[in-house]
């Protein structure tokens, strides 16, 4: 669907200004649909993405830190985002053994169980094969990366 024809207007300052409102929507477009995806499971987006980074520590420590750096939303509190899934019982934390003031996270089976039951439904590829090509996903790619700087 065309942006004109969602936001149903076709008066835009420039190509510029409609380039960038078809960033946002379509942003929030797919943060909508796997926010469906992970409601079903009960976690945020913010929490499956941390529950992901920590899988990809292969048993090893995260930080507190290192997941800031690592988070696709960078403003997100991720103590708060921790405390949560320990109560869940998604992660544990413990004192780290090397130094005293860090903690140490590391996912715990539940936390790999809910990831294993959204790995496929997480995948947007569905969404882009459907509608792009593969070229086009690299065209895509390159100009946001582009974008970015």
């Amino acid at each position: 669907m065309k942006i004109e024809e969602v936001l149903v207007t076709n008066k835009f300052e420039s190509e510029y200004h409609k380039a960038s409102l078809n960033i946002m929507y379509t942003s929030n477009f797919i943060q909508s649909l796997l926010k469906e995806r992970t409601d079903q499971e009960k976690i945020t987006l913010q929490q499956y993405n941390v529950l992901r980074i920590l899988r990809g520590q292969k048993l090893k420590p995260a930080t507190v830190n290192m997941l800031k750096e690592r988070l696709l939303d960078r403003m997100s509190d991720v103590s708060r985002i921790i405390d949560r899934l320990v109560q869940k019982g998604l992660v544990s934390r413990c004192t780290s053994h090397k130094d005293r003031r860090a903690v140490d996270i590391f996912i715990t089976q539940e936390g790999m169980a809910i990831l294993e039951r959204l790995d496929k439904k997480m995948s947007i590829l569905t969404v882009l094969d459907e509608n792009l090509t593969e070229d086009e996903c690299k065209q895509l790619n390159f100009l946001l990366d582009k974008l970015r700087g």
